[in-house]
C-alpha cells in the first residue's frame, strides 16, 4: 500500500462557492446544520454569498474546518484513512479532528473561539516573501525588533508578521522576487498573539484530547507524535509560534510517506510541498468531483 498523507489548508485558501456541491449530500447537510446551531450563521449562506465576510477572520476559519473535515469524512466513507495528517495553521484543527483526537463539535467550538480572538487582534502586519535569500533574511529580522518568521512555507516563501514598522522594515532591506501585505487583522503567529493565547487557553483546558489514531505533525513542531497531552502543548503553542511547513514537508518523505493528498479549497499545501519535497505523489481533493472512488 502506498503510505499517504492528508493535508489541510488554512486561511487564504477560502474561495466563494467552496462546500455549495456538498449540499446535496445528507450527512454534509447535518453537518451544517449543526454548524449553524454552534455558530449562531450559516456556513453555506457565507460561502456561496458573501464573498467579504468570507475573507474576515471570524468566518473563514469556522467555514475551513466545516468544509474540509466534510470532504474528509467522505473520503473515509469511501474506505481510505490517512497514515499521517498535518495541517497548515487553522488547518491543524481538522488534522486532530481526523486523526480523533476530539469530537467534530468541539473542535468546531474551538475554531469558533480562535477565530473571535485572532479577529480581534488588530494592530499588526503580515506579509508574503517570494523568491528571496534565506541567509539574508534570517539576519535581519533578527536585528529588526517587533518582527518575526510566522510561516516557513517552503525554501522559496515566507511569512513574516509583526508591527507594521518593523515589517516594512524587513520587506525594504531583504532583496526578494516578491513582497506581498496580507489581507490580515492582525500579527498572527506570532509573540504579539500573546493575549490572545492566553485567552484560547482557557478554552482548551476544558477540552480533553484523546491520543491519535494516526501521527500528527504539529506546526510548532514538526515531529510525529500521537500522545494526547504532546498534541494538546504543541496546540496551545500554535498561535504565537511560526508554522514550520517546509519542515513538515521534508518529514513526509523521512517518515515513508509517497503520496499527499491536499483537502480543502486551492491546491496552496501541494503546491508548497512540490518546491520542497519534489519527488512525492500529489493530489487535491477540492470538491465533491474530486473524491475517490
Amino acid at each position: 500500500m502506498t503510505k499517504t498523507a492528508w493535508v489541510f489548508p488554512g486561511q487564504g485558501s477560502q474561495a466563494l462557492g467552496m462546500g455549495t456541491d456538498l449540499l446535496d449530500i445528507p450527512a454534509a447537510k447535518d453537518k451544517f446544520a449543526q454548524a449553524e446551531s454552534i455558530l449562531g450563521w450559516s456556513v453555506t449562506d457565507i460561502c456561496q454569498n458573501q464573498e467579504e465576510k468570507l475573507s474576515q477572520t471570524l468566518y473563514t476559519q469556522p467555514c475551513l474546518y466545516v468544509v474540509e473535515s466534510i470532504l474528509a469524512d467522505l473520503i473515509r466513507e469511501k474506505g481510505h484513512q490517512p497514515d499521517l495528517v498535518a495541517g497548515h495553521s487553522l488547518g491543524e484543527y481538522i488534522a486532530l479532528y481526523v486523526a480523533g483526537v476530539f469530537e467534530w463539535s468541539v473542535g468546531l467550538q474551538l475554531v469558533k473561539r480562535r477565530a473571535e480572538l485572532m479577529d480581534n487582534a488588530a494592530g499588526g502586519m503580515m506579509a508574503a516573501l517570494m523568491n528571496f535569500e534565506r541567509e539574508q533574511l534570517e539576519t535581519v529580522i533578527a536585528t529588526t525588533p517587533d518582527v518575526v518568521l510566522a510561516n516557513d512555507n517552503s525554501p522559496a516563501q515566507v511569512v513574516i508578521s509583526g508591527t507594521p514598522e518593523a515589517v516594512q522594515t524587513v520587506m525594504s532591506e531583504v532583496k526578494a522576487k516578491r513582497a506581498i501585505p496580507l489581507k490580515v487583522s492582525g500579527a498572527f503567529h506570532s509573540h504579539f498573539m500573546a493575549a490572545a493565547a492566553r485567552e484560547f487557553q482557557e478554552v482548551l483546558d476544558t477540552v480533553e484530547f484523546q491520543s491519535a489514531t494516526v501521527p500528527v505533525l504539529s506546526n510548532v513542531e514538526p515531529v510525529p507524535a500521537v500522545d494526547a497531552e504532546i498534541l494538546k502543548q504543541r496546540l496551545s503553542q500554535q498561535m504565537t509560534g511560526s508554522v514550520r511547513w517546509r519542515e513538515i514537508a521534508l518529514q513526509l518523505p523521512a517518515n515513508s510517506i509517497e503520496k499527499v493528498v491536499e483537502i480543502g479549497p486551492g491546491n496552496v499545501l501541494t503546491g508548497l510541498i512540490k518546491r520542497t519535497t519534489p519527488d512525492l505523489i500529489l493530489e487535491n481533493v477540492r470538491k465533491v468531483a474530486e473524491l475517490p472512488n
